[in-house]
């Protein structure tokens, strides 16, 4: 699991260096078998159902979230 320090951090950083940062982490996960890639996918989603049962993550409709995306991105 992310440091939550860590998260926080990154999550900081300026749309452009995040793009940057992410570029550089799926590089670094080229030679991750598919096996693993479908793992830590299984994993992630098991993450974000359980924050979402909790109460500590919110929905949002996906049209949102890509108006959203596409405005950071033109």
């Amino acid at each position: 699991m992310i440091d939550s320090e860590l998260e926080a951090a990154v999550l900081e950083l300026d749309s452009h260096q995040r793009a940057e940062l992410a570029q550089k982490l799926l590089r670094s996960l080229e030679d991750v078998s598919e096996e693993e890639i479908e793992r830590l996918w299984l994993e992630e989603a098991v993450r974000r159902d359980a924050e979402f049962d909790a109460g500590t993550a919110k929905a949002r409709d996906a049209e949102d979230v890509f108006r959203d995306a596409l405005a950071r991105f033109p």
